[in-house]
Protein backbone atom coordinates (compact mmCIF):
# COMPACT_ATOMS: atom_id res chain seq x y z
CA UNK A 1 0.00 0.00 0.00
CA UNK A 2 1.72 3.16 -0.78
CA UNK A 3 0.46 5.44 2.00
CA UNK A 4 1.74 8.27 0.16
CA UNK A 5 -0.85 8.59 -2.97
CA UNK A 6 -2.04 11.35 -3.53
CA UNK A 7 -5.76 8.88 -4.14
CA UNK A 8 -4.79 7.45 0.40
CA UNK A 9 -3.58 11.05 0.94
CA UNK A 10 -6.78 12.59 0.20
CA UNK A 11 -8.62 9.69 1.90
CA UNK A 12 -6.83 10.47 5.07
CA UNK A 13 -7.15 14.37 4.91
CA UNK A 14 -10.66 14.12 4.43
CA UNK A 15 -11.46 11.95 7.67
CA UNK A 16 -9.33 14.55 9.44
CA UNK A 17 -11.17 17.30 7.84
CA UNK A 18 -14.63 15.61 8.79
CA UNK A 19 -13.27 14.76 12.77
CA UNK A 20 -11.97 19.03 12.47
CA UNK A 21 -8.50 17.27 14.11
CA UNK A 22 -7.14 20.26 13.89
CA UNK A 23 -9.79 22.43 15.25
CA UNK A 24 -10.08 19.48 18.78
CA UNK A 25 -11.20 22.00 21.27
CA UNK A 26 -11.05 19.60 23.96
CA UNK A 27 -7.30 19.31 23.68
CA UNK A 28 -7.06 22.82 23.06
CA UNK A 29 -9.05 23.90 26.41
CA UNK A 30 -7.09 20.78 28.72
CA UNK A 31 -3.35 20.18 27.46
CA UNK A 32 -1.10 22.90 27.15
CA UNK A 33 0.31 23.19 23.55
CA UNK A 34 4.20 22.03 24.61
CA UNK A 35 2.89 18.95 26.24
CA UNK A 36 4.58 15.36 25.08
CA UNK A 37 3.25 12.31 24.96
CA UNK A 38 3.83 8.54 24.82
CA UNK A 39 0.71 6.62 22.87
CA UNK A 40 0.72 2.79 22.39
CA UNK A 41 -1.73 1.34 20.53
CA UNK A 42 -2.90 -1.95 22.10
CA UNK A 43 -4.74 -5.10 20.50
CA UNK A 44 -7.53 -6.33 22.81
CA UNK A 45 -8.15 -9.45 20.70
CA UNK A 46 -6.95 -12.23 18.55
CA UNK A 47 -7.13 -10.15 14.73
CA UNK A 48 -5.10 -9.87 11.96
CA UNK A 49 -3.42 -6.35 11.58
CA UNK A 50 -3.76 -4.51 8.29
CA UNK A 51 -2.90 -0.73 8.00
CA UNK A 52 0.03 -0.26 9.90
CA UNK A 53 1.52 2.38 7.87
CA UNK A 54 -1.29 4.87 7.96
CA UNK A 55 -0.57 5.71 11.78
CA UNK A 56 2.64 8.29 10.68
CA UNK A 57 0.96 9.22 7.56
CA UNK A 58 -2.31 10.49 9.43
CA UNK A 59 0.46 12.49 11.64
CA UNK A 60 1.95 13.75 8.73
CA UNK A 61 -1.04 14.84 6.69
CA UNK A 62 -2.51 16.70 10.16
CA UNK A 63 0.86 18.34 10.40
CA UNK A 64 0.14 19.60 6.46
CA UNK A 65 -3.43 20.15 7.47
CA UNK A 66 -2.46 22.10 10.67
CA UNK A 67 -0.65 24.63 9.14
CA UNK A 68 1.61 25.05 12.20
CA UNK A 69 5.25 23.99 12.98
CA UNK A 70 4.56 20.74 14.80
CA UNK A 71 6.84 19.22 17.41
CA UNK A 72 9.39 15.92 16.11
CA UNK A 73 7.84 12.83 16.20
CA UNK A 74 7.97 8.90 15.77
CA UNK A 75 6.50 5.79 15.60
CA UNK A 76 8.05 2.80 16.13
CA UNK A 77 6.94 -0.55 15.77
CA UNK A 78 8.74 -4.06 16.65
CA UNK A 79 9.99 -5.78 14.10
CA UNK A 80 7.10 -8.93 14.44
CA UNK A 81 4.64 -5.69 13.61
CA UNK A 82 3.97 -5.96 10.39
CA UNK A 83 0.65 -5.69 8.48
CA UNK A 84 -1.03 -9.33 8.26
CA UNK A 85 0.72 -10.69 11.26
CA UNK A 86 -1.70 -12.23 13.88
CA UNK A 87 -2.14 -10.09 16.70
CA UNK A 88 -2.96 -11.56 20.33
CA UNK A 89 -4.49 -9.52 23.69
CA UNK A 90 -2.44 -6.60 24.90
CA UNK A 91 0.39 -7.08 22.47
CA UNK A 92 1.76 -3.62 21.47
CA UNK A 93 1.09 -2.69 18.07
CA UNK A 94 2.94 0.79 17.62
CA UNK A 95 4.06 3.24 20.30
CA UNK A 96 3.77 7.32 19.07
CA UNK A 97 5.86 9.98 20.93
CA UNK A 98 4.51 13.44 19.70
CA UNK A 99 3.07 16.38 21.00
CA UNK A 100 0.01 15.50 23.36
CA UNK A 101 -2.73 17.64 21.75
CA UNK A 102 -1.75 16.02 18.23
CA UNK A 103 -1.72 12.78 19.05
CA UNK A 104 -5.36 13.32 20.86
CA UNK A 105 -6.89 15.02 17.76
CA UNK A 106 -5.96 12.05 15.33
CA UNK A 107 -6.46 9.37 18.50
CA UNK A 108 -9.78 8.52 17.04
CA UNK A 109 -8.94 8.58 13.00
CA UNK A 110 -5.82 6.41 13.35
CA UNK A 111 -8.13 4.00 15.09
CA UNK A 112 -10.77 4.08 12.89
CA UNK A 113 -8.47 3.32 10.00
CA UNK A 114 -6.58 0.72 11.70
CA UNK A 115 -9.52 -1.14 13.37
CA UNK A 116 -11.59 -1.48 10.64
CA UNK A 117 -8.67 -2.97 8.49
CA UNK A 118 -8.00 -5.28 10.45
CA UNK A 119 -11.63 -6.33 10.71
CA UNK A 120 -11.49 -7.07 7.03
CA UNK A 121 -8.19 -8.82 7.26
CA UNK A 122 -9.36 -10.91 10.46
CA UNK A 123 -12.46 -11.39 8.62
CA UNK A 124 -10.58 -12.61 5.28
CA UNK A 125 -8.07 -14.64 7.05
CA UNK A 126 -11.32 -16.88 8.81
CA UNK A 127 -12.45 -17.81 5.06
CA UNK A 128 -8.80 -18.26 3.63
CA UNK A 129 -8.28 -20.88 6.57
CA UNK A 130 -11.64 -22.38 5.99
CA UNK A 131 -10.80 -23.59 2.74
CA UNK A 132 -7.33 -24.49 3.20
CA UNK A 133 -6.00 -27.15 1.23
CA UNK A 134 -8.09 -27.17 -1.45
CA UNK A 135 -7.65 -24.85 -4.69
CA UNK A 136 -10.37 -22.52 -3.93
CA UNK A 137 -9.80 -18.55 -3.44
CA UNK A 138 -11.20 -16.17 -1.57
CA UNK A 139 -11.82 -12.89 -3.79
CA UNK A 140 -13.32 -9.69 -2.86
CA UNK A 141 -16.13 -7.66 -4.77
CA UNK A 142 -16.84 -3.76 -5.15
CA UNK A 143 -19.38 -3.79 -2.10
CA UNK A 144 -16.78 -0.91 -0.36
CA UNK A 145 -17.46 2.12 1.65
CA UNK A 146 -17.60 4.64 -1.22
CA UNK A 147 -14.06 6.01 -1.00
CA UNK A 148 -12.54 3.71 1.32
CA UNK A 149 -12.21 0.92 -1.92
CA UNK A 150 -8.46 0.72 -2.13
CA UNK A 151 -7.34 0.59 1.44
CA UNK A 152 -10.39 -1.93 2.07
CA UNK A 153 -9.04 -4.20 -0.98
CA UNK A 154 -5.48 -3.68 0.51
CA UNK A 155 -6.83 -5.34 3.97
CA UNK A 156 -8.70 -8.23 1.96
CA UNK A 157 -4.46 -8.93 0.67
CA UNK A 158 -3.15 -8.50 4.18
CA UNK A 159 -5.74 -11.29 5.14
CA UNK A 160 -4.44 -13.41 2.37
CA UNK A 161 -7.69 -13.17 0.26
CA UNK A 162 -7.64 -11.94 -3.17
CA UNK A 163 -8.93 -9.11 -5.30
CA UNK A 164 -11.53 -9.44 -8.09
CA UNK A 165 -12.18 -6.08 -10.42
CA UNK A 166 -10.87 -2.66 -7.91
CA UNK A 167 -13.16 -0.88 -10.46
CA UNK A 168 -15.60 -1.28 -13.46
CA UNK A 169 -13.09 -0.50 -16.06
CA UNK A 170 -10.80 -3.52 -14.59
CA UNK A 171 -12.32 -6.32 -16.39
CA UNK A 172 -15.83 -7.55 -18.20
CA UNK A 173 -18.17 -8.82 -15.95
CA UNK A 174 -21.67 -9.35 -17.49
CA UNK A 175 -24.57 -9.61 -14.73
CA UNK A 176 -27.96 -10.15 -14.93
CA UNK A 177 -28.96 -6.68 -15.66
CA UNK A 178 -26.88 -6.31 -18.41
CA UNK A 179 -28.15 -9.70 -19.62
CA UNK A 180 -31.70 -8.30 -19.56
CA UNK A 181 -30.99 -5.36 -21.44
CA UNK A 182 -28.73 -6.72 -23.96
CA UNK A 183 -31.67 -9.23 -24.65
CA UNK A 184 -30.17 -12.42 -23.23
CA UNK A 185 -27.10 -14.35 -22.93
CA UNK A 186 -26.53 -15.02 -26.84
CA UNK A 187 -26.62 -11.05 -27.38
CA UNK A 188 -24.74 -10.42 -24.36
CA UNK A 189 -21.64 -12.01 -25.14
CA UNK A 190 -21.89 -11.31 -29.12
CA UNK A 191 -21.60 -8.12 -28.09
CA UNK A 192 -19.30 -8.06 -25.50
CA UNK A 193 -16.72 -10.02 -27.90
CA UNK A 194 -16.83 -7.46 -30.44
CA UNK A 195 -16.99 -4.14 -28.32
CA UNK A 196 -14.47 -5.59 -25.62
CA UNK A 197 -10.86 -3.28 -25.14
CA UNK A 198 -7.77 -5.41 -25.31
CA UNK A 199 -7.68 -8.79 -24.12
CA UNK A 200 -10.00 -8.47 -21.37
CA UNK A 201 -11.39 -12.13 -20.23
CA UNK A 202 -15.20 -12.06 -20.52
CA UNK A 203 -17.06 -13.28 -17.50
CA UNK A 204 -20.98 -13.84 -17.12
CA UNK A 205 -23.28 -14.29 -14.29
CA UNK A 206 -25.38 -17.57 -14.65
CA UNK A 207 -27.78 -19.20 -12.11
CA UNK A 208 -29.13 -22.25 -13.94
CA UNK A 209 -27.61 -25.26 -16.10
CA UNK A 210 -29.28 -23.56 -18.86
CA UNK A 211 -27.74 -20.83 -18.41
CA UNK A 212 -24.18 -22.23 -17.90
CA UNK A 213 -24.39 -24.45 -20.85
CA UNK A 214 -25.45 -21.46 -23.43
CA UNK A 215 -23.00 -18.94 -21.47
CA UNK A 216 -20.63 -21.83 -22.64
CA UNK A 217 -22.15 -22.01 -26.26
CA UNK A 218 -21.71 -18.51 -26.72
CA UNK A 219 -18.40 -18.17 -25.72
CA UNK A 220 -17.83 -17.40 -22.01
CA UNK A 221 -14.14 -16.97 -20.94
CA UNK A 222 -15.00 -17.57 -17.45
CA UNK A 223 -18.03 -18.08 -15.41
CA UNK A 224 -19.55 -16.89 -12.01
CA UNK A 225 -22.26 -19.44 -10.69
CA UNK A 226 -24.54 -16.83 -8.42
CA UNK A 227 -27.17 -18.00 -6.02
CA UNK A 228 -26.24 -21.84 -6.57
CA UNK A 229 -26.54 -24.50 -3.92
CA UNK A 230 -23.46 -26.47 -3.12
CA UNK A 231 -24.81 -29.44 -5.46
CA UNK A 232 -25.56 -27.00 -8.25
CA UNK A 233 -22.11 -25.97 -8.47
CA UNK A 234 -20.95 -29.35 -8.17
CA UNK A 235 -22.39 -30.37 -10.98
CA UNK A 236 -21.43 -27.06 -12.93
CA UNK A 237 -17.88 -27.89 -12.02
CA UNK A 238 -18.25 -31.43 -14.01
CA UNK A 239 -20.02 -30.42 -16.22
CA UNK A 240 -17.24 -27.26 -17.09
CA UNK A 241 -14.76 -29.98 -16.42
CA UNK A 242 -16.24 -32.04 -20.13
CA UNK A 243 -15.51 -28.90 -22.18
CA UNK A 244 -12.66 -28.91 -24.40
CA UNK A 245 -11.48 -25.31 -23.27
CA UNK A 246 -10.05 -24.08 -19.65
CA UNK A 247 -13.03 -22.42 -17.97
CA UNK A 248 -12.14 -20.27 -14.31
CA UNK A 249 -14.74 -20.86 -12.43
CA UNK A 250 -16.43 -18.37 -9.46
CA UNK A 251 -18.88 -18.78 -7.20
CA UNK A 252 -20.84 -16.42 -5.06
CA UNK A 253 -23.88 -15.68 -3.41
CA UNK A 254 -24.85 -17.12 0.33
CA UNK A 255 -21.67 -17.65 0.96
CA UNK A 256 -21.12 -17.74 4.78
CA UNK A 257 -17.93 -18.90 7.04
CA UNK A 258 -20.12 -22.04 7.68
CA UNK A 259 -20.55 -23.51 4.26
CA UNK A 260 -17.73 -21.60 2.69
CA UNK A 261 -15.34 -25.08 2.64
CA UNK A 262 -18.58 -27.60 1.13
CA UNK A 263 -18.56 -24.85 -1.54
CA UNK A 264 -14.80 -24.70 -2.17
CA UNK A 265 -15.04 -28.82 -2.01
CA UNK A 266 -17.04 -28.53 -5.33
CA UNK A 267 -13.82 -28.00 -7.07
CA UNK A 268 -14.63 -24.02 -8.42
CA UNK A 269 -11.57 -21.35 -8.86
CA UNK A 270 -12.59 -19.00 -7.26
CA UNK A 271 -15.13 -18.07 -4.09
CA UNK A 272 -16.46 -14.30 -3.60
CA UNK A 273 -17.70 -13.15 -0.51
CA UNK A 274 -19.58 -9.48 -0.10
CA UNK A 275 -19.05 -10.11 3.71
CA UNK A 276 -15.47 -9.29 3.89
CA UNK A 277 -16.05 -5.80 3.33
CA UNK A 278 -19.78 -5.02 3.14
CA UNK A 279 -20.79 -6.21 6.97
CA UNK A 280 -17.11 -6.37 8.34
CA UNK A 281 -17.03 -6.07 12.26
CA UNK A 282 -14.23 -3.69 13.50
CA UNK A 283 -11.74 -4.96 15.50
CA UNK A 284 -10.74 -3.84 19.08
CA UNK A 285 -7.50 -2.11 19.52
CA UNK A 286 -6.88 0.63 22.61
CA UNK A 287 -4.81 3.92 22.51
CA UNK A 288 -3.27 4.24 25.95
CA UNK A 289 -1.22 7.52 26.54
CA UNK A 290 1.00 8.67 29.23
CA UNK A 291 3.34 12.23 29.54
CA UNK A 292 6.80 12.43 29.13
Amino acid sequence: MDWNSRRITAVLENALLEDRATRDATSYACIDSNQRASATILAKQDCILAGIGCVARILDVFATLDGAVTSHYEVTTHQEIFDGVRLHPRQSVAVIQHNARVILSCERVILNFLQRMSGIATTTRKYVEAVSGTKARILDTRKTVPGLRAIEKYAVRCGGGQNHRLDLSDGVLIKNNHIALAGGIAPALERAHKNRRGNQPIEIEVRTRKELEEAIAYGAEAILLDNMSVEEVKSAVEFCSTQNRRLPLECSGGITLENVRAYAQTGVDFISVGALTHSVQAVDLSLRVAPV
